[in-house]
């Protein structure tokens, strides 16, 4: 591939885009979420792997069952999103490998391996939820990913019996740019990066 996008998408996607800590009154469909996902699922990860799961919640009662997880400081926010995603991994992700990598014996890298699965299930997890926002932003809707809740709560009440496990929330919308913070600096290509020659 060889086509480079136009300034229009870098800004889309980064330089203009911004975490959001306010929304617009308005609705997410359930099939631009089925989009959404239909873009995620095409972002590589190790051996296709795909351990991400994601539960979108966007209804009053599913949003109250969220509640009692959210940090004080993500609690009015997430509420007034009209969606906010449970990013989430499957510990046991590896169970589909004979369907997602089926030219090689991939399962038993991960059961011969608790450490190399839990590994694998968090980086490839956190990598997909990446794509989300970067997909999501594509779409046109705004994201504003958090880290402030419990996720033991919301295993216990979203999970309990499952292999799944959460990692962040990611809310979904129309932000309302009132209420969007200064952008804070970053750190420049000097202190973050290296170029390493023969």
């Amino acid at each position: 591939m060889t086509d480079i996008v136009d300034q229009h998408a870098l800004d889309t996607l980064f330089l203009s885009a911004r975490s959001q800590n306010g929304w617009l009154p308005g609705e997410v469909s359930d099939e631009t979420l089925v989009k959404l996902y239909d873009l995620v699922k095409m972002g590589p990860t190790s051996a296709n792997c795909s351990p991400a799961r994601f539960v979108f919640v966007k209804g009053p009662a599913a949003k109250e069952r969220l509640k009692p997880a959210l940090s004080s400081g993500n609690l009015e926010k997430t509420m007034a999103a009209p969606v906010t995603v449970i990013a989430a991994f499957d510990a046991e992700f590896y169970e589909k490998l004979p369907q997602l990598f089926p030219h090689a014996d991939a399962k038993s890298w991960f059961t011969s391996s608790p450490a190399a699965a839990e590994e694998t299930a968090f980086r490839n997890g956190t990598l997909q939820a990446a794509y989300l926002i970067l997909a999501a932003r594509a779409l046109g809707l705004d994201a504003g990913p958090m880290s402030g809740f419990d996720k033991a709560k919301v295993d216990a009440e979203f999970f309990a019996g499952t292999t799944w496990k959460s990692n962040f929330l990611i809310s979904l919308g129309h932000g309302d740019p009132a209420k969007v913070f200064a952008r804070l600096p970053r750190l420049d290509f000097s202190e973050a990066c290296r170029i390493l020659g023969e």
